[in-house]
């Protein structure tokens, strides 16, 4: 029985040589793993256009993109710190969670789920007092798919003084990032991703300067960021078990995306599998959460039909039977579904992934949809 076709945000389809890259162990301690663990630190940093003798390093963490995530907030935020969060999703509201949980000063600041955070907006709330130390947005909302404009953000939080935490799971490798041109402090992704790897493992690119004046600051210990990269700089090696496979994997993924040519033409992949999507989903009268203008290549919300014969589980459950898996809503205010274009997908894919939800909504009598 063939995989199905993921059309999700993450995890999603990998290839072939990604998944037969797990099937061998490798010692953890071993020098052949530590070879691969410091040759996909050193690749992070080449993608995202910045190296280890500019100062910057890439810092891998065991466990999901929101682990990392929590790794970061425990770790860089002083004790008399606070945190401003610019949230227009579920993902932005998620930093506010863990903030609060630990215990840090934090403020949000939210916008409509179909709007972008506004500049001008933002300048003024890092002027009023107490102000903020640090700024968290998330740069593609994956509630969504809407793209936040991460460099004006940027220029207005660096303007102020602030450390600035950028969310880029849904974004890093497949949207075109220059970090040696954003004040960005620190970004957090993930491997499986635009990046096509497997779930086990997340990363934190960071300056090196702002991680290092973090000593003393964590509040974890499995989580503790510094105590992490000054591990792997020491001996090259995780503190805890690493997830050798999904690290083995993820060595795979980063070669492939070097064979495909770079995220530019990885997001050109992607930017042709969407437009392919939006003629067939509005063919059949699906329309489209998000303005055009702010929408990525990543993920597409659409809004479900007005006819009453559509039921989501059931739509859901015969397009999975047919081998399509699609992505349930999360916009709070309105009925949506996702479909996600990343992943080892083509416009083939996405062609079949429409013809198999045209043949759902006649078996479904959905006769009207708007």
């Amino acid at each position: 029985m063939s995989d199905p076709l993921l059309f999700t945000p993450g995890p999603l389809t990998t290839s072939a040589k990604v998944k037969a890259a797990m099937q061998r162990d490798v010692g953890s301690r071993d020098s052949e793993f530590i070879g691969i663990v410091a040759e996909i630190r050193s690749e992070l940093l080449r993608i995202g256009g910045v190296s280890k003798e500019a100062g910057y390093e890439a810092v891998p963490m065991q466990g999901s993109g929101t682990f990392a995530i929590e790794a970061v907030l425990s770790s860089v935020i002083p004790p008399d710190g606070r945190l401003l969060v610019l949230a227009n999703g579920a993902y932005g509201e998620r930093i506010r969670q863990i903030a609060e949980r630990l215990k840090i000063a934090v403020s949000i600041n939210r916008w409509p789920e179909d709007e972008s955070p506004n500049v001008v907006t933002v300048w003024r709330l890092l002027r009023q007092q107490p102000r903020p130390t640090h700024v968290a947005i998330v740069h593609l909302e994956t509630t969504t798919g809407i793209l936040n404009p991460i460099d004006e953000i940027g220029a207005v939080v660096r303007e102020h003084g602030c450390r600035f935490i950028v969310d880029a799971m849904s974004s890093f490798g497949g949207v075109a990032l220059d970090l040696a041109a954003l004040p960005v402090d620190y970004l957090v992704s993930s491997a499986n991703k635009c990046l096509e790897g497997v779930p086990g493992f997340s990363f934190v690119i960071t300056r090196r300067g702002a991680l290092q004046e973090s000593a003393g600051w964590a509040r974890s210990v499995s989580l503790d960021l510094l105590a992490q990269f000054e591990a792997l700089e020491s001996n090259g090696q995780f503190r805890f078990t690493p997830p050798t496979h999904a690290l083995l994997a993820f060595a795979q993924a980063l070669a492939e995306l070097r064979e495909e040519g770079g995220v530019p033409a990885r997001a050109e992949r992607f930017r042709r599998n969407r437009e392919a999507l939006l003629p067939g989903m509005r063919q059949l009268g699906f329309r489209e959460y998000l303005k055009p203008e702010c929408q990525s290549d990543i993920i597409t919300s659409f809004r479900f039909p007005e006819d009453a014969a559509f039921e989501f589980a059931k739509f859901y459950r015969r397009l999975a039977e047919r081998g399509f898996v699609i992505y349930p809503g999360k916009v709070s205010h309105a009925d949506c579904f996702r479909i996600g274009t990343i992943g080892r997908l083509s416009v083939g894919d996405v062609n079949g992934l429409i013809a198999a939800i045209e043949r759902v909504l006649t078996e479904m009598n959905v006769q009207r949809v708007s």
